[in-house]
């Protein structure tokens, strides 16, 4: 019997407790820690390696889109939100299938959720990772707030500035400046990049993404993971011969084997 090894978060005690409690009676559910904000999710998700994260999206601070967001795509879990999110928000999760529990939570729901996430990891392995679906949903929520305020979102593909990189965000045009991005990951037909502390999100694959950056210092360390060479503060070994990449306080980047030799190099040529 597969057995889902959980991470639980949500900003309210109560509730947090009422999930775990919940959680507990679900004979093929290990709840193996507990957070009270985003920046604890993140953390916790890097140094536990949980199966599945069942995240609370109204938090303060760092909201549960924020989290997913700021996941490496290629070792994120499988999510499900705990939610009392507007009806039209839940029609773009079940579109891009996209799990989630309504508050107040039954027992239910969260059978339900768990028997989903076991059937997806006990059949063949399915290309389109949670976060990209996640990412899909955003989106979509996103534009239909814009389409509810009658506002015209601006094209990004009508700007072209050197050095910097063309964000939609809502109704708004952001240029990006690269040497502040610490670091990108793919999300499908999406790349998220993070920069002084915020995540922005642009509709691009990641090898045409690549095309935009500065090679010099922006290197591939994962199949859907950038990093800007100036933002890494540590570099940890891991097991079999990957590494840890200290990004900031809270963010840790996996590198794979097949890209290990980037960090070595830079490291070389540190000395």
């Amino acid at each position: 019997m597969t057995t889902l090894r959980a991470l639980i978060v949500d900003d309210e005690p109560l509730a947090l407790s009422l999930l775990k409690a919940k959680l507990n009676k679900v004979s093929n559910v290990e709840v193996i820690g507990e957070c009270k904000n985003g920046r604890e999710a993140i953390t916790a998700t890097s140094d536990l390696s949980p199966d599945i994260l069942f995240l609370d999206i109204q938090m303060p601070g760092l909201n549960g889109f924020d989290v997913v967001k700021r996941l490496q795509t290629d070792t994120a879990p499988m999510i499900v939100f705990t939610t009392a999110f507007e009806q039209y928000a839940l029609d773009a999760f079940d579109v891009h299938a996209v799990d989630y529990i309504l508050k107040p939570i039954d027992d239910e729901r969260i059978q339900r959720a768990v028997d989903r996430a076991i059937a997806r990891i006990e059949s063949a392995p399915d290309e389109e990772s949670q976060k990209s679906r996640v990412v899909q949903a955003i989106d979509a929520i996103n534009e239909r707030e814009l389409k509810e305020k009658n506002i015209v979102p601006q094209d990004e593909q009508h700007y072209a500035v050197d050095q910097k990189i063309v964000i939609r965000e809502r109704e708004e045009i952001i240029l990006l400046d690269q040497e502040k991005v610490e670091w990108v990951d793919a999300a499908g037909d999406y790349c998220c990049l993070h920069a002084e502390g915020k995540t922005y999100i642009k509709r691009i694959k990641l090898k045409d993404l690549l095309k935009e950056l500065d090679s010099n210092i922006f290197k591939r360390v994962h199949r859907s993971t950038i990093v800007n060479l100036n933002f890494i503060l540590k570099v940890i070994p891991h097991t079999k011969g990957e590494f840890f990449l200290q990004i900031n306080e809270f963010e840790r980047i996996k590198v794979s084997r097949n890209y290990k030799d980037v960090i070595r190099t830079y490291l070389a040529n540190m000395d």
